[in-house]
């Protein structure tokens, strides 16, 4: 459902197609890394604003923390460990904000590029989920 609404709001305001697959990845990947890591409930929450030229996406979970962000990518063999790396490739600032025994928030913000075409077609508008 988050990929929805947040692609759905992003087209909305004529954001590329490249720009809105690049941060849906990352989200994914965000919200993938909450449900495995963020505590016994698998409950998280996800906000979202977009504005300024810019999408600030943070999720939030009540685990017990994230690692440090790894150097490289595991070997080809490795089932998991890539969330995080594929993250930083696809959006333009990361960062996590972790409270001990109360969870973790990544944040995740990626600067907007506009599908020029469909511009002239919709005004730009604020838009936040």
């Amino acid at each position: 459902m988050v990929r929805r609404v947040l692609g759905d709001a992003m087209r909305s305001l004529n954001v590329s197609e490249t720009c809105i697959a690049d941060m849906l990845l990352a989200v994914s990947e965000a919200c993938s890394n909450a449900v495995r890591h963020g505590g016994p409930a698998n409950r998280y929450e996800v906000t979202a604003a977009i504005g300024a030229g810019q999408c600030d996406v943070r999720v939030a979970d009540n685990g017990d923390g994230v690692p440090t962000m790894p150097s490289h990518f595991p070997p080809p063999d490795t089932e998991n460990g890539r969330g995080l790396l594929i993250m930083r490739s696809v959006v333009d600032e990361i960062s996590f904000g972790v409270t001990p025994g109360r969870g973790t928030t990544v944040h995740l913000r990626k600067l907007l590029d506009w599908d020029d075409d469909a511009a002239e077609a919709r005004p730009r508008e604020l838009a936040a989920v």
